[in-house]
């Protein structure tokens, strides 16, 4: 990754991270303030009121270096991607114990299936328990979960793959990381996180952190990445991928070999690499 890329480089020429003086121009330098998304979703925008660029999960944390005018300028801790935050999705921090396991779930008002649901939550969204009653968990906020619906987050999944495959049919949406839209980094990058493996937000700078090449001979394995220039798809199979893409307009599945004639044929070009973990 290139240090210096906008998208992972805390600064805006206002404000910057206390690590960079010296390697950017700003105003003020900064070690910034910890924060936890509170609301069910944040966009993170490249501008106050701009162009969604990612969006982040309850519960993740992010740290502010500015607010003002409504919007924060923060970095998310998943993957060191800088963006701009409604400030009102922002709550005070709080270290997560528990994931959501599930395509999706709700947090309700009690520990009861028939009281209102106070917000929907995503696979990979973060929560705080801090205690159980019967088959729901109770969170730091009050609120609570079905217990079935969350794992520890020691507990992580092991096969991207079959994270990935909990996403089918969820509706594409560019720069969406939720079972209400999402586009082919987002799923990449929800796959592997939910497996305890670190993995950046755009397919660009997946392709260059993400496992090993694969030999042009070698046959898809279950788990491997293929790449074209701005997209990304996970193998099921030596035959079969799963991606989100706008030609489905969704999580779909598709034959590697059709995809990429189909892409090719698009104006999308050919395939930049395949890629696999060790």
């Amino acid at each position: 990754m290139n240090a210096m890329d906008r998208r992972l480089t805390p600064a805006n020429g206002r404000v910057a991270a206390a690590r960079l003086k010296g390697l950017v121009e700003s105003d003020r330098f900064t070690e910034g303030e910890a924060r936890r998304i509170g609301a069910d979703l944040a966009d993170l925008r490249d501008a106050p009121g701009g162009r969604r660029e990612r969006q982040l999960l309850h519960g993740e944390t992010v740290t502010v270096y500015e607010e003002t005018g409504g919007w924060a300028f923060a970095e998310a801790a998943r993957d060191g991607y800088v963006g701009y935050l409604r400030a009102d999705a922002l709550a005070a921090p709080a270290e997560a114990t528990h994931f959501v396991c599930v395509p999706a779930s709700h947090l309700y008002t009690a520990p009861d299936i028939r009281r209102p649901e106070a917000m929907g939550l995503s696979l990979g969204a973060r929560l705080r328990i801090v205690s159980g009653h019967g088959a729901f968990h109770e969170t730091d906020t009050g609120l609570f979960v079905p217990r079935v619906h969350i794992r520890p987050l020691n507990r992580p999944f092991s096969d991207p793959a079959t994270v990935a495959q909990l996403f089918f049919g969820a509706p594409y949406l560019w720069g969406g990381n939720s079972i209400r839209g999402i586009d082919c980094s987002g799923l990449v990058q929800a796959a592997h996180l939910a497996c305890g493996i670190a993995c950046p937000g755009d397919s660009d700078l997946q392709e260059a952190a993400l496992g090993a090449p694969l030999p042009e001979e070698e046959p898809l394995r279950r788990g491997d990445l293929v790449f074209w220039k701005g997209h990304v798809a996970i193998a099921v199979d030596g035959e079969t991928l799963i991606h989100a893409n706008a030609h489905h307009m969704a999580v779909a599945y598709e034959s590697a070999d059709a995809a990429a004639r189909r892409i090719a044929g698009q104006g999308g070009g050919p395939v930049t690499s395949r890629r696999r973990r060790a």
